[in-house]
């Protein structure tokens, strides 16, 4: 059944996404929204760019016809999402504007853009989840009991910061293709204010949120000293020699 509400949450890792969507969900009025796009179009064999197009509407939709999706911005990948979304039938067959490709395939729809303001932190956070293979934790859970007294990275971190800022320059390129003005809800606000950060994304859905309870937050936070330790000497290897500190 075609959504008569479609969005789609726009982030780079580490920046609150599962926590958001894992709430948004619980709702039962606010779609599905998983990261349908990596990999779900490559593994289901369909007929016809209309049969697949079905598919995804019915796996992120909610019974209210609320259809929800996350997703990062990397190249090639999105210029081939592009292309297969260009050959479904709500498509018309001359448009080359990719903000307008993405909503045809995606009807009513709606953008929503996760950040971090710190993105030293992002990245730290980034490359210990890589190297714990933990990339959330359930509330009450003990952290993993591994060693990471040799996997700081110097390079590795630089490389993931500088690949955060790429990834959301490319989701603001594409915003301003079609001079969009998303939703835009920060990290590190989310978690101080976790419950009316949820309930303003359903109100930016047009969603009754007079009623709902919203649940806890189903993730616990993964940060600890080796995470800080990290931070502190990241930001003082990145800027050695600095005339000009930023931090």
């Amino acid at each position: 059944m075609k959504p008569k509400l479609s969005y789609t949450i726009w982030f780079t890792q580490r920046t609150g996404s599962t926590l958001l969507c894992k709430a948004l969900e619980e709702t039962q009025i606010a779609g599905m929204p998983h990261e349908w796009l990596y990999t779900w179009i490559g593994d289901h064999q369909v007929k016809s760019p209309a049969e697949l197009q079905m598919h995804l509407w019915q796996n992120g939709s909610t019974a209210n016809g609320v259809f929800g999706l996350k997703h990062s911005f990397h190249e090639p990948h999105f210029t081939k999402l592009i292309e297969t979304f260009r050959w479904f039938p709500t498509c018309p067959a001359k448009e080359n504007n990719r903000v307008k490709i993405w909503e045809y395939a995606l009807p009513n729809h709606r953008h929503i853009f996760m950040t971090r303001r710190n993105k030293i932190r992002l990245a730290v956070s980034w490359w210990k989840a890589i190297k714990t293979a933990e990339w959330h934790r359930l509330p009450g859970v003990s952290p993993k009991p591994i060693d990471l007294a040799d996997t700081y990275s110097f390079d590795a971190i630089h490389h993931l910061y500088c690949e955060c800022a790429m990834r959301e320059a490319g989701i603001q390129e594409f915003f301003s293709e079609g001079g969009i003005v998303p939703l835009t809800i920060v990290y590190e606000d989310f978690i101080q204010e976790y419950e009316k950060t949820v309930r303003r994304v359903l109100a930016f859905l047009g969603l009754d949120t007079i009623s709902l309870k919203i649940s806890p937050p189903s993730l616990a936070q993964t940060a600890d000293n080796i995470s800080e330790e990290w931070v502190q000497r990241f930001r003082e290897e990145l800027q050695k020699g600095w005339s000009h500190r930023g931090w």
